[in-house]
């Protein structure tokens, strides 16, 4: 459990100790990601749009409303 400091900055230390043990990763990595980000959220939105026109349909199909 992490002591409880009430002075700024010490705690202005640690939190500058910690983020220098952080590994950032590199642009390329990043790029990579990004791109990959978007490309899944593109499948995502394309299957979503496919399976609501699908069930679009049943419904206008067996209630006869919609559309």
């Amino acid at each position: 459990m992490a002591s409880k400091t009430s002075n700024p900055f010490v705690f202005l230390q640690q939190v500058r100790q910690e983020t220098s043990k952080v590994t950032w990763p590199s642009r390329r990595e990043t790029m990579i990601s990004t791109i990959m980000v978007l490309i899944f959220a593109c499948i995502a939105a394309l299957f979503f749009f496919a399976a609501d026109q699908v069930l679009a349909l049943g419904v206008e199909l067996v209630l006869g409303i919609g559309r």
